[in-house]
Formats: structure tokens, C-alpha cells, sequence
């Protein structure tokens, strides 16, 4: 790639001064997709199953100081969640992932920066998915079994590929209960506890302080309900994530 000229730069300088600041650019909103078809398996917003229990599942950690609440928590009560961390912070935590598989949880991929993958192309999404695979697969010799893409953003033909290219299914949720927006503990914890019935998937994200101060309403409300917290793979009635043996392939 070339060095940019000196009246290159200064012209970008000029085109900037006349244009006015940047604006930021809006993070999008956390939303389901509206091309979901029944019954197709390589994407899954809830299991159909008259069994009660719930998936728990947390998305963009580890967070070095929350995430570890979070473990203790779900370990005082013997429950187990999915945790769909982003690569880029395995690498930096790699212990807390570690207790993760440990303690009985299941570890999903959630992309290595965090990007719209809907707005990548094929290769870029693929090398997303590797990365963060390599990453979790370094530090507990497992492969994730399941994805959830950042945002909810990745298109029909996105989800497809990523089923048949490296057999993973993108899980999605089926209650929502917005904590990203931050609207306080209580809320948080009222909206989760009242989606749970047998098979929800319930969405949640674990960098965020007033969810953490949910959890204990919200764990002790599913037994008083008298529900399990159990991983994806235990939802989907898979064999435990812990307990399968997996050889990483080159791409």
C-alpha cells in the first residue's frame, strides 16, 4: 500500500475542515433477525421441550472483574450457563475461561472484535470464527460447538454458511431482557424471569454491573419456579460440552 502524499494529506485535512467533526458512528441494536424459519437447524432462539429448564447465557466477556461474581454465584447454586465470550478477551483472561470449563460451564463463540458480521464478507466472518475457536481451544482444549453473533446481525445465507463450513449453529435468544440499556437491576431481573419457561434461551451479558446485581433475583427465582439452569448443549439434549473430545482442524 502506498505512503500518502503531502498534498494528500493536506487536501484530507481541507475535505475534513469543510465537512465539520466526525460524527461517532451508533452502536446497532441487540435484535433478533426477521428471516428466521421454523424448524431450521442452523439457527436456534429457543428449544421446544417440556422439560423445565432454561439456558442461561452470557455474552461479551470474560470481564476480568465481574465475570469471576458471576462464577461464584453460579457455582454457590450449582447452576451451570453458556458463556459466549469474545476472542480477543480469552486471550487476555485465559484463567477465567478455564474456570469456566472447570466449574461445568459451556463456552460459545462470539467473534474475536465483536464486529456486525452482517456486514463482512464470508472470509472475514470465517476468520472471526477461527480465531476465537483457536483461542478457546488453547486455553481448555475444547471447541465451541455453538456461535452467537454480536448484535444478532448475521443474514440467513451467513448462518447457513457457517453451519455447513464449520458446524456451527447460531444460537439466539428468546428473551431479551435489554440489560444493555442499563435499566437497573431490578427490571433486568423482573424481564428475565418473566420469559423463563421450558426451553428459553435467556440473553444476558456479563460487562455490565447492575446485571450482575440481577443474579441473584434472577438464579433464585428460576428454582423457586422450579426450573434448571443448564448450558445450550444440555438444552439441546447434546452430551456436556466438557465432556467431548475434539480435534482442531486446520481451515
Amino acid at each position: 500500500m502506498s505512503l500518502p502524499t503531502r498534498r494528500g494529506l493536506i487536501m484530507g485535512a481541507v475535505a475534513a475542515a469543510v465537512a465539520g467533526p466526525a460524527i461517532a458512528k451508533v452502536p446497532p441494536v441487540i435484535k433478533l433477525p426477521g428471516d428466521v424459519q421454523t424448524g431450521e437447524a442452523a439457527t436456534v432462539m429457543a428449544v421446544r421441550t417440556v422439560s423445565a429448564a432454561v439456558a442461561l447465557t452470557f455474552d461479551d466477556g470474560p470481564h476480568p472483574r465481574l465475570t469471576p461474581v458471576l462464577l461464584d454465584m453460579l457455582k454457590a447454586r450449582g447452576m451451570r450457563a453458556t458463556f459466549y465470550v469474545i476472542g480477543d478477551r480469552v486471550r487476555r483472561h485465559p484463567g477465567l475461561v478455564q474456570r469456566m470449563l472447570a466449574e461445568g460451564h459451556e463456552v460459545g463463540n462470539h467473534s474475536w472484535t465483536h464486529p456486525v458480521l452482517a456486514n463482512l464478507g464470508d472470509q472475514s466472518v470465517i476468520r472471526e470464527m477461527d480465531d476465537t475457536t483457536r483461542a478457546i481451544y488453547s486455553v481448555t482444549g475444547k471447541v465451541p460447538v455453538t456461535m452467537r453473533p454480536p448484535y444478532g446481525a448475521l443474514t440467513f445465507r451467513q448462518r447457513h454458511m457457517l453451519y455447513h463450513r464449520r458446524k456451527l449453529p447460531t444460537i439466539l435468544w428468546s428473551v431479551d431482557p435489554q440489560d444493555w440499556r442499563r435499566p437497573g437491576a431490578q427490571i433486568v431481573a423482573q424481564r428475565m424471569l418473566a420469559g423463563v419457561k421450558p426451553g428459553a434461551i435467556l440473553l444476558a451479558h456479563d460487562i455490565h454491573s447492575p446485571t450482575i446485581q440481577a443474579m441473584p433475583a434472577v438464579l433464585e427465582g428460576i428454582v423457586a419456579r422450579g426450573y434448571r439452569a443448564v448450558t445450550v448443549s444440555e438444552l439441546l439434549g447434546w452430551p456436556k460440552w466438557q465432556t467431548r473430545n475434539f480435534v482442531l482442524k486446520a481451515s
